[in-house]
């Protein structure tokens, strides 16, 4: 009999995979169904996403989901989506003043420290046990939701003529990235979405220390194995 894999296992996500996908591949490969996660991913984001395996990993997994986050991303000004970010249909758009990168530094400087962003509505956040997500596109009517969330810095700022600004995030958890990018737009008198997202690092955990995501559909048990490592902050 197989010994079951236990420990952390980081795994760089790919585009267009649910953080659940990534779970029941690792599940069926690994043969195991004690698997939690530390903190969902978008499906349309990419980057870094730690798997619990087994007992004592999964017990830690609060506090692995407590851990600060640093994310690399882009906001696209001018059209902004239902849900926030590029897999969305559009519902708004508005005219880009001009700008420039000082004026994008001071907006964003307005949103570090303590912050009270809105939570997307096409989001996993739960309400009375439901999804926001179904509830949003059922068409449910839904009463915006807030959670405060610390912003601990913006930084790696570019910014091109196509009204795309990009930055590195160094958040509290709990943050959506897609929410402070509409919040940014908005406070540079514009709208936008987001159009990339890529998760670099969870606490002392870096993405450059993670499986390809994609060799969970080939790559052999052993080979994957060899990725874990001990439960230990």
């Amino acid at each position: 009999m197989l010994t079951k894999p236990a420990g952390l296992l980081l795994i760089d996500k790919p585009q267009d995979f649910t953080s659940n996908d990534v779970v029941a591949l690792s599940r069926r490969i690994l043969r195991t169904k004690c698997i939690g996660h530390s903190g969902t991913l978008d499906p349309m984001a990419t980057g870094l996403l730690i798997l619990l395996l087994e007992r004592p990993a999964t017990r830690l997994q609060e506090k692995f989901l407590k851990l600060p986050k640093v994310y690399q991303a882009e906001l696209t000004l001018g059209t902004e989506t239902d849900t926030w970010d590029a897999q969305g249909e559009a519902v708004k758009t508005l005219p880009v003043p001009p700008l420039t990168l000082e004026q994008i530094r001071q907006a964003a400087q307005t949103l570090t420290g303590k912050v009270r962003q809105q939570i997307p509505p096409f989001s996993a956040k739960k309400i009375n046990g439901r999804k926001m997500y179904d509830l949003a596109r059922e068409g449910t009517p839904v009463q915006d939701r807030f959670n405060e969330i610390e912003i601990f810095s913006w930084t790696d700022w570019t910014f091109d003529s196509a009204n795309k600004i990009g930055f590195t995030l160094h958040c509290s958890c709990g943050t959506y990235v897609r929410a402070m990018a509409l919040m940014l737009a908005r406070q540079l008198g514009t709208t936008g979405h987001l159009t990339a997202l890529r998760r670099l690092s969870i606490g002392p955990f870096h993405v450059d220390q993670a499986l390809d995501g994609l060799k969970l559909k080939t790559a052999p048990r052993e080979e994957i194995v060899q990725f874990l490592q001990e439960p230990v902050l």
